[in-house]
């Protein structure tokens, strides 16, 4: 299958039952400026482009929303588990983004599409949602150029310091995404050419 744009992307995850179910019981908790974002997003879209049969187990589902009247861990923990109680086989991970500016020594974050587009690679900055009518909504800060392109790339801002460089190096070597997904091309900081 080809995907060619953010439309594209749409599409495949409506015509999912497994990612609208996620999506909908998420949507359940009406938090503020919430997604679901990274793999649950990215491995959709290089499974679709690998002919994959069968779903790329995800190690976590992360929710993401921006709330800064109240940045305890403890809020996170007890959404957490609101989701587990709706939908038990689901690896949830909640993370309010006007607290992760703090976990990462940053300026803080206005939405959470600015945390989205602090991510390390373009391909995992996205994020989806439901609108009130149901509708899936696509953030995509960097576009969706490099994860249809099976490109895995630094996001801009992850080239600006040597210490997000080698953030960006050691998460994509840990990662070894090519092992699952053999089409993608990796780019190493300071080529532009794949390892």
């Amino acid at each position: 299958m080809i995907l060619e744009d953010e439309k594209d992307i749409v599409e495949v995850i409506k015509k999912d039952s497994w990612m609208m179910d996620v999506l909908k019981t998420a949507k359940i908790l009406d938090l503020p400026d919430w997604w679901i974002c990274a793999g649950f997003v990215r491995s959709k879209v290089w499974d679709v482009l690998h002919n994959f049969n069968a779903r790329t187990p995800l190690p976590d589902i992360d929710v993401i929303y921006f709330d800064s009247s109240n940045i305890k861990e403890l809020e996170e923990k007890n959404l957490e588990r609101k989701l587990k109680s709706l939908m038990p086989k689901i690896p949830w991970s909640v993370k309010n983004q006007a607290r992760m500016h703090l976990l990462n020594n940053l300026a803080p974050y206005t939405s959470s599409i600015d945390g989205i587009s602090k991510f390390p690679e373009t391909a995992t900055a996205l994020g989806v949602k439901l609108d009130e009518k149901d509708n899936v909504l696509l953030a995509a800060p960097w576009g969706v150029k490099d994860v249809i392109n099976l490109k895995v790339k630094p996001t801009p801002y992850y080239l600006e310091t040597d210490a997000r460089i080698s953030i960006y190096e050691n998460r994509v070597t840990k990662k070894d995404w090519k092992s699952i997904w053999g089409k993608i091309e990796v780019f190493e900081i300071g080529y532009d050419t794949p390892k």
